[in-house]
């Protein structure tokens, strides 16, 4: 296998461009490049304004991919690689299909994006879950959304302020739920994960205090996706930009929480001595191979098959044995104060 390049990112959010985003490009970036974030996919609701404002492209170290969400009441959907926006009105009742459909006529790629989101009655939040799983055609799924976990949290005024303080002790990693669709819709079909941001640095009341919910500076420390491309990137806006939408494409992804500790230097692949595959592959399986996972610190890995534990433990490196197909991809859980968090979450290799 070719050396693969490692690029730190982060999927779905919103800018003053959004009808409930306040927030200016400019500003968003420099966070980006304060944190280390190599790129940024841009998804604000039913516009692609900042692409007309020429804000795509390169911007010093971060490079930004204009995208939208597509928002209706329910089903909402993350495009990439398209030039002209889907407009559907939020109380619309359209059947997704069709603007899936659309999409990829239109030659670019869409995320049913935090399928299970429950909202947060206390704050008056909605839910905007996906619920039509009838669906085809889609390119990937959002596994976990840091505004989905972290909402989740909010089940007093006590603990919300705290919550909101310390939003990386309170998140719980994907739901249980949504890595199982995940494991089932994978068994027929490539279905790509990514992790989500969804922040809109809103401004909320609590205690008559006005908080924002978050500065993009603190919120782009939690949910990552890290993309892994076989070329480097060269600062070339449109080529770089399909260098990336090209890996998520394929599932050369994983999802980190990065509050703690980087995760790039995270590796799994599965070898049999005259061929390797990665996240996104497939391997073929015809004599006896192994599964090599590293990780840059000390956690719990867990190795899934098919949606069940195959293997787990604790270190920096494991390596196993396989002899039998299966969907297999990995999790990482960092101990930080006496409790393993969630921290990694791969895509799968298919092992046909």
């Amino acid at each position: 296998m070719p050396r693969l390049y490692d690029y730190t990112g982060v999927i779905h959010f919103h800018s003053e461009y959004s009808h409930d985003g306040r927030t200016p490009l400019v500003e968003i970036i420099q966070a980006a490049g304060e944190n280390s974030i190599d790129f940024l996919m841009l998804t604000d609701h039913s516009t692609l304004e900042a692409k007309r404002a020429g804000f795509e492209g390169w911007h010093g170290d971060v490079l930004l991919i204009v995208g939208e969400e597509i928002d209706p009441r329910f089903n909402h959907y993350l495009i990439f690689g398209i030039d002209e926006p889907i407009v559907v009105n939020e109380d619309e009742e359209l059947d997704p299909q069709l603007y899936v459909d659309e999409v990829r006529e239109k030659g670019g790629i869409g995320f049913i994006s935090h399928p299970d989101h429950q909202g947060t009655e206390m704050f008056h939040v909605k839910h905007y879950p996906w619920l039509d799983w009838t669906v085809s055609g889609y390119t990937g799924m959002g596994i976990w959304d840091f505004m989905t976990d972290w909402q989740s949290s909010l089940k007093g005024y006590v603990g919300a302020l705290l919550s909101y303080l310390f939003p990386a002790y309170v998140l719980k990693g994907p739901k249980k739920v949504t890595l199982g669709r995940w494991d089932n819709l994978n068994q027929s079909s490539k279905v790509v994960g990514i992790g989500e941001l969804d922040n809109h640095d809103t401004v909320r009341k609590v205690f008559g205090l006005s908080l924002s919910i978050f500065p993009f500076r603190k919120a782009f420390r939690f949910v990552r996706t890290h993309l892994l491309t076989e070329m480097p990137l060269v600062k070339d806006d449109r080529e770089d930009q399909e260098t990336l939408l090209a890996a998520l494409k394929s599932g050369r992804a994983y999802m980190a929480l990065e509050y703690f500790r980087e995760a790039k230097g995270f590796s799994f692949i599965i070898a049999d001595g005259s061929s390797e595959s990665t996240m996104g592959d497939e391997f073929l399986l015809d004599r006896q191979a192994v599964i090599k996972v590293e990780i840059p610190e000390r956690g719990k890995i867990r190795v899934i098959r098919d949606g069940e534990l195959f293997r787990e433990v604790v270190g920096r490196e494991v390596e196993y044995e396989i002899e039998r197909k299966g969907i297999y991809r990995i999790e990482v859980y960092l101990k930080i104060l006496e409790k393993y968090r969630p921290w990694i979450f791969s895509n799968p290799v298919y092992v046909r």
